[in-house]
């Protein structure tokens, strides 16, 4: 059986004057029409959605916005992808920034959350949280509370042989720490992951 084909990608720009720099992906040339269409129209949608809350966050007029996108895994039918956006308003100490991550299970068809990476009834979330928190005590991480909990539907994506659990800022640590990342190998979690689904097919070598 021949190996997947990356999916086509192309930027998009967003621009509503000098503040507003925002580029996005676009997907193209996939067989499966509908599913390109359901893709583009999700990223849209998360973009839209980082630019309403941005500009919402704050009363103070917007300075700047920049908006890009990075593709942290294309092959294996798995496309999954992070939005980050920054925004700086008029006066504001500092700019803030947001990431939102999609992924994409090509083969089933979805938009994966986290929960559908894993069988039912598995303790992922315990699983999750326990090597969280180990790599916080071995990163030396100083977070606000001495144990944090990855939550049923906690940011991720997904990087090659790799879960990336992920925290916003101020979520668990102070903002000079930025954006906790928790890199979890599929082979610490084979036993709960979803065989066939993305995870799954990470875990498969070749």
């Amino acid at each position: 059986m021949p190996k997947p084909l990356p999916v086509n990608i192309d930027p998009v720009r967003i621009s509503g004057g000098p503040e507003l720099n925002v580029i996005y992906p676009r997907v193209f040339g996939m067989r499966d029409q509908q599913m390109e269409q359901f893709i583009n129209q999700s990223i849209a949608y998360e973009t839209q959605q980082l630019i309403n809350m941005q500009v919402g966050e704050m009363s103070s007029p917007l300075i700047e916005m920049d908006g890009s996108f990075e593709i942290k895994n294309n092959q294996r039918n798995v496309l999954s992808l992070s939005l980050p956006n920054y925004a700086y308003h008029y006066q504001a100490a500092h700019g803030m920034t947001y990431i939102k991550s999609l992924t994409f299970d090509l083969q089933n068809r979805m938009r994966c959350s986290l929960s559908d990476l894993f069988k039912p009834g598995s303790n992922y979330v315990e699983r999750l949280t326990d090597l969280v928190n180990e790599q916080i005590e071995r990163r030396d991480i100083q977070t606000f509370n001495d144990h944090v909990k990855v939550q049923p539907e906690q940011d991720f994506y997904i990087a090659d042989k790799a879960l990336v659990i992920y925290f916003q800022l101020y979520d668990i640590t102070p903002y000079v720490f930025g954006f906790p990342m928790f890199p979890i190998s599929v082979y610490d979690i084979a036993d709960i992951i979803v065989e066939d689904g993305p995870l799954g097919r990470m875990a498969v070598n070749d």
